[in-house]
């Protein structure tokens, strides 16, 4: 993915995990990759995958268990 670097990057980075979301690359239940394999797949910070992830989160894609990580939502 190609971001533009001249305007926020977590929202674009949020977006395309939305799209992955919706094409079912991750299966309701199932555990959501980790900030670090973001990170590096995206090649941005983790603070950036962060705030994508706060978002899902807060729009009901995603849940996060404290030191077992997010898991997709049905």
């Amino acid at each position: 993915m190609d971001l533009d670097r001249s305007v926020p990057v977590w929202p674009q980075v949020a977006a395309d995990l939305r799209r992955r979301l919706d094409a079912g690359e991750w299966a309701p239940g199932e555990r959501f990759p980790g900030t670090v394999t973001l990170t590096a797949e995206y090649r941005v910070t983790q603070s950036t995958v962060q705030k994508a992830v706060v978002q899902l989160r807060k729009e009901g894609r995603l849940r996060t268990v404290l030191g077992a990580g997010s898991y997709v939502m049905d």
